[in-house]
């Protein structure tokens, strides 16, 4: 077995490497609200840095492209997430519209459910029909629980059967956690997402629909004479921000999921359980402000690049480029730069024939700090076994140096 260091800690990979460097949803009137919980006591979040205090009762930040969480805080556990389950209910959408089974200037027609539907609302009115698209915006900006209704009918036949496309959605995108029972998020006991559910939908419907994505950055919409502001608090404080939801309920608190952009950078927040409007805008922001200057992306090699050049035996060619095949991006706190080590481990000679994309090594990343790990390494390129006469010499050469 050949271990070669392909780089030290702090000097080589700064010299070698680059960097990818108003209120939400309310009780329906004549319904009993759910008893109000109360404060959750300030407790910390875990860190690669350590603890870090948090007043939401859920929370969690992801890096998109790396999926490493930088924050979590009961991640695992099963909460209302009130309106911000409307992201389930958009993908459903997207995806149907992505299929061709429905279409954005296609018109949906307005039930008395819906029209009756209390909390936060587009303001449709029964009778009237309306476009995706403009149900769409009456859900993403307006957080709409009326356009859900219309959406979900039109699309399913009645609510329930829609949220059993829901339900079976979020189990095909991998959402493990995740319990659907409306369109809207409006309280029900069995009606559950985990803080990791929601960072794994929200970065899906980034990836899967950026046709779509941009709804959630617009900051207004007007319908039926009535101007509503997008409710996502982070759009107007966080430089970079783009989407996504916010949510309430008495029982579930404050919610917000969250995505930023900077520098190429993107980032994934959730949290949950905040006492206040005005709180769940300044943690939120507070979060993200600590989470990109705390963390870089290091691109330990892209692609294509070269990591070693392995003898080979017996081919048409000396060597083969041992390469990871894809960009390798790590999440790291940024003082953990300088403890980086990535070595590099395979057995040499590698016998031809040798295929493009054949597992010929693995790279070891470790450091003081940094968490260890393995990424498998591929061959660059193909090389042919020798013919039988040429194979000869290189035989016993091989035989005489034993």
């Amino acid at each position: 077995m050949r271990r070669r260091d392909m780089m030290g800690a702090a000097a080589g990979l700064a010299t070698g490497m680059g960097l990818a460097t108003p209120a939400a949803q309310a009780q329906r009137r004549g319904a009993t609200p759910a008893a109000r919980p109360a404060p959750a006591p300030t407790s910390p979040a875990n860190t690669p840095l350590g603890p870090l205090d948090t007043a939401a009762r859920h929370a969690l930040i992801i890096d998109y492209d790396t999926g490493a969480v930088l924050l979590e805080k009961a991640a695992e556990e099963r909460m209302p997430p009130s309106s911000m389950s409307k992201l389930m209910t958009m993908y459903v959408v997207f995806e149907l519209l992505k299929n061709g089974r429905l279409r954005l200037d296609q018109q949906l027609p307005v039930s008395e459910k819906a029209w009756r539907m209390g909390g936060s609302k587009m303001f449709v009115e029964v009778g009237n029909t309306i476009s995706v698209e403009n149900l769409a915006r009456g859900v993403i900006i307006q957080s709409g629980n009326d356009a859900c209704i219309v959406l979900a009918e039109g699309i399913s036949g009645s609510e329930t059967q829609f949220a059993e496309l829901m339900n079976e959605t979020a189990r095909r995108i991998g959402l493990r956690d995740s319990t659907f029972r409306n369109a809207t998020g409006w309280p029900d006991p069995d009606h559950r997402m985990t803080s990791r559910d929601l960072a794994h939908l929200a970065r899906r419907i980034i990836h899967d629909f950026p046709e779509y994505y941009g709804y959630y950055n617009e900051r207004s919409f007007r319908w039926n004479d009535i101007s509503q502001e997008n409710r996502n608090p982070a759009l107007s404080r966080v430089a970079g921000a783009d989407g996504l939801k916010t949510g309430h309920t008495e029982e579930a608190g404050y919610g917000l999921t969250a995505s930023a952009i900077r520098g190429g950078r993107r980032l994934i927040l959730v949290v949950n359980g905040l006492p206040t409007m005005r709180a769940r805008a300044e943690e939120s922001e507070r979060l993200f402000e600590w989470a990109f200057r705390e963390f870089e992306n290091v691109v330990v090699f892209r692609a294509a690049d070269t990591v070693e050049e392995v003898p080979v035996y017996l081919g048409d060619r000396a060597t083969v480029p041992l390469v990871a095949g894809r960009d390798l991006v790590l999440t790291l706190p940024r003082q953990w730069r300088r403890n980086l080590e990535v070595r590099v481990r395979y057995d040499a000679p590698v016998p031809a024939p040798v295929s493009k994309g054949q597992g010929i090594g693995t790279l070891l990343i470790a450091g003081q700090g940094v968490p260890e790990m393995t990424v498998p390494l591929i061959a660059g390129a193909d090389v042919d076994r020798l013919g039988l006469l040429p194979r000869i010499p290189a035989v016993i050469g091989r035989w005489f140096a034993g």
